[in-house]
């Protein structure tokens, strides 16, 4: 088949004769190249298979799949013992892997892609986050030994993630030694008390660790903003609570502040996924209807809060929580360098990821440059 017999056509691959056959008329073929080899195939004729240019490239299509898509166990045997040692070898190890992956994979086909894709990264980050949670163990063997109290608080915009750490942060301790306490409304007699009375009542007893998932910190940013409180309430809040969290911290509490940030565009998103998805419906509330239309008013106050409540005694770890999994391993990172307990694996890294774990100062400067955040 002489190729100066053909034309190209304008599709790549299809090409059409110049002459047509009395009785059969033009030829269609497919020609390309695949895998550094060459492939031609006769089409068919436009009289003979009455053959239209749309029908040929549907049949080149298919042909091209064919070659793509044939798995490497049915690459022919001669071409195999054509080949030299070192193909046949390459070869056979990519069959036995295409054969292991598809036997792990089942029905892969059949699954959106980017569902599959994000199945599969899922399954590496969570064996990332298994030593640390190994690590996780020990911190909370050390402090039952050692008779210790800890305190996490959880802080951070609807949606910034704060409810799936603690999830993960929590997923194989032993659950009578610590406990997530999530508040809802004060009542009646709880808004004519002190205020920290009702978060005092859930503190941890010796060699148990409560995580808060919101806290005292609600009447800095949340109570404020949708009126819940008062100028006057606010104001004493925060002038009182860096002497009340000293005082926790000098009498032996372990108390560590996480505030998970997130941009307003990755809440926007997590928003209208949990609108759309019938398992995450639950999530979004009222209150979440307002927080992008509010975004100035808190970001304002969480300027504050950082601001005034940050001490030496009780920091607040700003962590970055776009990206789930790294502000996750991060809050993980953070407390478990804030005892020095027994046994830690010293292979692992411990260190902060300076752009993930962000220090005060440095979030506060970028917020006085945008509110992104």
């Amino acid at each position: 088949m002489n190729l100066s017999d053909f034309e190209k056509t304008n599709y790549s691959g299809l090409y059409i004769s110049k002459a047509a056959h009395p009785a059969f008329g033009k030829k269609y073929i497919a020609r390309f190249q695949y895998d550094k080899k060459r492939y031609v195939k006769v089409l068919g004729y436009t009289k003979k298979d009455n053959l239209t240019k749309k029908a040929a490239l549907t049949l080149l299509q298919k042909f091209r799949d064919s070659i793509v898509n044939t798995p490497e166990e049915e690459i022919p045997t001669q071409k195999l013992k054509n080949s030299s040692p070192v193909d046949v070898e390459k070869n056979q190890k990519l069959m036995e892997e295409n054969k292991a992956l598809k036997s792990i994979l089942g029905d892969f086909k059949d699954v959106d892609p980017q569902v599959l894709k994000d199945g599969i990264q899922k399954i590496y980050d969570l064996e990332e986050l298994k030593q640390y949670q190994i690590e996780l163990i020990k911190l909370q063997n050390y402090l039952e030994a050692q008779n210790l109290r800890m305190i996490i608080l959880f802080e951070g915009r609807d949606a910034s993630g704060k409810g799936g750490a603690i999830r993960r942060i929590t997923r194989y301790m032993n659950n009578k030694h610590y406990r997530v306490v999530a508040l809802g409304k004060p009542t009646d007699t709880q808004k004519n008390q002190w205020f920290f009375q009702r978060y005092i009542q859930h503190f941890p007893t010796g060699g148990e660790i409560v995580l808060f998932d919101r806290s005292w910190y609600n009447r800095a940013m949340v109570e404020p903003i949708f009126g819940f409180c008062t100028k006057e309430e606010y104001e004493i809040f925060m002038e009182d609570v860096v002497n009340f969290e000293q005082d926790l911290v000098r009498q032996g509490m372990i108390l560590i502040k996480l505030y998970f940030s997130v941009s307003k565009e990755e809440q926007k998103r997590r928003f209208d996924r949990r609108i759309n998805d019938p398992l995450r419906q639950w999530k979004f509330s009222e209150v979440d209807m307002q927080a992008q239309d509010l975004w100035a008013e808190f970001s304002e106050k969480k300027y504050e809060m950082l601001r005034r409540t940050s001490s030496r005694a009780a920091p607040w770890h700003v962590v970055r929580s776009d990206d789930k999994h790294l502000a996750r391993l991060e809050a993980m990172k953070i407390i478990l360098n804030s005892v020095d307990y027994d046994g830690r694996n010293y292979a692992l890294n411990f260190e902060a990821d300076e752009n993930i774990n962000i220090s005060v100062q440095k979030e506060l400067m970028q917020m006085r440059k945008s509110q992104n955040y």
